[in-house]
């Protein structure tokens, strides 16, 4: 791997990646190769998933050709150079603030939305002007093939590379120096790669997960909230890092709560949910076994029909779950959505609050007072209100985790400033040298006065706060040059 990561090196600092129009014509060559080979990537996205083409463009490709031509639009804006205020000793010098490229990235993306989890930050990455090592996950297999075959057919061979293969090559990159990482995955893998980070002390975004939780006030339109909530648990199979882990509601609620998704079910999959195009799969047996593991024990309400060998696990409903049991320990990550009873939304802010930080948090109430308070007395990467989910599709939102589900963020201008370095540059010149009198010894009293006058003193924006300042300015550097210190 070494000799593959300074190839990239290479090639970055060379400096082709850095001028806009650069970017800008391999962010168009990225968006040219979604559209010509739509077909080859929709059709490896449902290989993997067993994804329809409708749900793989919707979920997948969609958000891909938003982000791209969002950042084509802003990119030039955003690699300005932004003016910085000034105070009265640097009143006459320039100051700004240049974004930079960090340099050689290495993005691991994820197997449950194999096309955007890997591309989205790519486009990110290049946008600052950096070279990028993409490695697609291993499970999702055929998206990575395809991944590897494509982008250097459309994109600079040197400055952007695709490494595919599991746990072994993964761990030989890890050993390398980059200078950010990008992980989305599991909390114990994103450990591992932040150990590794920290041994060449390289910056790290971890996109994580967590069990996010949905919380149902009595004071909402249950039909409403059930469907959005049927909506999100159980796309792609439940296997969304961002879906509503389990519902916290009061106990009178239960039961109409399950009738209602059970029936939200049936409207959106039909009578034979395994025979509905718009239902996925399991992507392997080892997480098909694990997640048949959390139903043990469990009361079912609905649901619970599982075919080891297509790897289906029908969308199951369990009531009355304790929150000790196995099924609440761990990131589900499949169609199983516990129902969890608290008495009110402050035993549900508790619940909440001993359990770690959460990649995001949905409540649904006709509520403002409750809905504040359940915003500021918790903490998540996220929250959405009577809805699930949509957080992510807004690209003026950062998406990212607190705590244990995650650090950083990315999406849109996020992405942008996640992979740029804010450069502070102040340039002076070599004249008026008599005004470094009160910095150069040997000091004094009335240096320090002066001193404190200058750095620490603010003025308003207004007309007569300008004058002054600029009267300020004369006075102090008539003073200098008469040797008043």
């Amino acid at each position: 791997m070494e000799p593959e990561v300074q190839r990239v090196r290479n090639a970055f600092l060379s400096g082709r990646s850095r001028p806009l129009r650069f970017r800008l014509q391999q962010l168009e060559a990225l968006r040219r190769m979604v559209l010509e080979r739509e077909k080859d990537i929709l059709a490896a996205i449902a290989s993997d998933l067993c994804k329809s083409e409708f749900n793989a463009y919707s979920q997948e490709v969609v958000t891909i050709l938003g982000e791209i031509d969002l950042v084509l639009e802003k990119l030039p804006e955003w690699v300005t150079a932004e003016p910085a205020k000034k105070n009265l000793l640097t009143m006459l010098d320039e100051a700004y603030v240049q974004p930079e490229p960090l340099g050689v990235v290495l993005i691991i993306g994820a197997w449950n939305y194999p096309l955007v989890l890997t591309i989205q930050p790519l486009i990110g990455a290049i946008a600052a002007g950096n070279a990028v090592i993409l490695k697609p996950s291993e499970l999702s297999e055929n998206t990575a093939k395809i991944l590897a075959k494509l982008l250097p057919q459309y994109l600079d061979k040197d400055l952007y590379v695709v490494v595919n293969g599991g746990v072994e090559e993964t761990t030989e990159l890890l050993k390398q120096r980059f200078d950010y990482i990008l992980y989305t995955g599991s909390t114990a893998v994103g450990k591992i790669v932040m150990t590794a980070a920290a041994k060449h002390l390289t910056p790290v975004t971890l996109e994580l997960g967590g069990k996010s939780p949905c919380y149902i006030d009595k004071d909402c339109d249950l039909d409403v909230a059930c469907r959005r909530i049927t909506w999100g648990k159980y796309l792609n199979c439940g296997q969304t890092c961002i879906a509503p882990d389990y519902v916290l509601c009061e106990p009178s609620l239960q039961n109409q709560i399950v009738q209602k998704i059970k029936e939200t079910v049936k409207e959106f999959y039909g009578e034979n949910v395994k025979e509905s195009p718009d239902y996925e799969r399991i992507i392997n047996l080892r997480h098909f076994k694990r997640i048949l593991s959390l139903l043990k024990g469990q009361k079912i309400a609905f649901g619970g029909e599982t075919d080891e060998a297509t790897r289906y696990i029908a969308p199951t409903v369990l009531t009355d779950v304790d929150p000790e049991t196995k099924v609440m320990q761990e990131e589900i990550f499949g169609p199983i959505l516990p129902i969890v009873p608290v008495k009110n939304a402050d035993e549900a802010i508790k619940f909440i609050n001993e359990r770690e930080k959460p990649l995001a948090i949905y409540v649904f109430s006709n509520n403002n007072k409750l809905i504040k308070r359940m915003i500021d007395s918790t903490s998540s990467g996220g929250v959405t209100v009577n809805d699930v989910i949509m957080h992510f599709m807004l690209s003026s939102l950062p998406f990212g985790g607190v705590g244990s589900s995650g650090m950083g963020a990315y999406h849109g201008k996020y992405s942008f400033d996640t992979f740029s370095h804010q450069r502070p540059c102040l340039l002076k010149t070599l004249k008026r040298e008599g005004a470094n009198k009160l910095r150069y010894p040997p000091n004094s009293q009335s240096k320090v006065d002066w001193t404190k006058f200058f750095l620490l003193k603010r003025f308003s924006k207004g007309k007569f706060g300008l004058l002054l300042l600029a009267f300020l300015g004369i006075v102090a550097a008539v003073l200098v040059k008469a040797g008043y210190y």
